[in-house]
């Protein structure tokens, strides 16, 4: 067997773990931190810093491999997992999971998956730990076969060797006009998110993020480098189904609006509305899809919120219940499935953006990237953290050396 032992090792993710539910209600900022009283289970304030747990994998020859667990900074909201804790993490893997590595054939990294993520009780085992242990088992099977990650997945789905870059998206946090500032000069090639999370940030009946939204536009014209034209991306969290009503109508109505104030663009709108369950957000999705299709608009809806796992990224797909699905990766659970979802949603063609959380580190964002570029997902995200710089860097550049690997193979092949 080609894994000896089994490493953990705590860490911290790039950002923090928030109470969506306290903030949605309206919980009182003081500064960076929120003044008011959780309301998520397991949440003891409503702004946590995010932990992290590593996992390597001591293979035969003594090299190290490594993977991330961790949530998403919006954890317990949306039909997701429960806050993440280390230590509960860290038991179970030592327990259930590290017993499973050291048996499987790490070299076939879905079989090496299937194996080691088996029910525990009848219970699918805790999506961050698919998450980070499936980071590691790639990277496994990468160094055992001498390949990239990239190839490893392309091999194993059966996938043609990928040579076009994905393009990358930003988000912006609250430092919002600073952070569009940054992404302008760097030519993102979607952008800002926004961070549209509150009453105060979307304003009555939508006017203050309408403003932003134009803004955005504006800055783009004034600082951008001659032929710039990124698409623009909104994360409204909800905001527009709970400021003007559930009716797909009238959220299809708002959308337009605001995709007639920037003619020039295409705009992405992510999650809309929230629905309260997964059949609801499906069935009220795809009518507003299909009301935007029938006009012709140019804005896309995204979905996020209640489209966790990849039976559920199925189900929004087949149901044409977006433009384009975020396929949250430590949501999703193993990043096999991250692969398999952004082949799902291609099949139905629908738009596949491979996101994740600001509260992921390093390791796991590269590893996103190998999955994006060897699936040729529509777009990625920039990550972790909430800034702009280091995610967009550690994306990037990723990204860059992963194609300058492969289109050598492609050039050697050639020849």
């Amino acid at each position: 067997m080609q894994i000896k032992d089994v490493l953990l090792a705590p860490g911290t993710g790039a950002f923090f773990y928030d109470d969506q539910a306290a903030i949605k209600t309206g919980a009182t900022q003081d500064g960076f931190i929120y003044a008011s009283e959780p309301k998520t289970t397991g949440f003891t304030s409503i702004r946590v810093p995010a932990s992290s747990l590593s996992i390597g994998l001591v293979l035969t020859d003594d090299s190290v491999v490594w993977g991330d667990m961790m949530g998403v900074q919006y954890s317990g909201a949306g039909g997701r997992d429960p806050l993440f804790e280390s230590a509960q993490i860290s038991d179970l893997t030592s327990r259930v999971v590290a017993p499973r590595l050291r048996e499987i054939d790490a070299s076939h990294f879905r079989d090496s998956c299937t194996k080691v993520f088996r029910p525990v009780e009848h219970q699918r085992l805790p999506l961050s730990v698919e998450y980070g242990v499936s980071q590691a088992l790639l990277r496994a099977a990468a160094h055992l076969r001498r390949m990239t990650m990239a190839e490893i997945i392309c091999a194993e789905f059966d996938l043609p060797l990928p040579r076009c870059r994905v393009p990358i998206y930003c988000q912006s946090g609250d430092a919002r006009e600073i952070n569009v500032d940054k992404m302008i000069l760097k030519a993102v090639d979607v952008l800002p998110h926004g961070l549209i999370n509150s009453r105060q940030k979307f304003g009555a009946g939508g006017q203050t993020f309408m403003e932003f939204v134009k803004w955005v536009t504006t800055r783009t014209r004034q600082i951008g480098r001659p032929g710039y034209h990124p698409v623009l991306h909104f994360d409204v969290y909800g905001w527009i189904g709970q400021e003007i009503g559930l009716d797909p109508q009238s959220i299809a109505d708002f959308v337009c609006r605001v995709a007639d104030t920037v003619p020039d663009f295409t705009l992405n709108i992510e999650s809309p509305a929230d629905f309260g369950s997964t059949p609801a957000q499906i069935e009220n999705y795809a009518k507003i899809v299909s009301i935007l299709d029938n006009r012709g608009s140019s804005a896309r809806i995204v979905v996020d919120e209640r489209c966790n796992t990849l039976k559920d990224i199925r189900l929004f797909a087949e149901a044409k219940a977006a433009h384009l699905v975020q396929i949250k990766t430590p949501d999703v659970g193993s990043i096999a499935d991250t692969a398999r979802a952004v082949l799902i949603c291609k099949e139905n063609k629908v738009g596949a953006y491979v996101g994740g959380s600001c509260t992921e580190t390093d390791l796991s964002a590269q590893a996103s990237v190998h999955v994006s570029v060897a699936t040729q997902a529509d777009m990625m995200l920039a990550k972790p953290g909430m800034g702009v710089d280091e995610a967009f860097s550690i994306v990037g550049n990723e990204q860059d050396r992963l194609l300058a690997i492969l289109n050598r193979r492609a050039t050697k092949n050639v020849s």
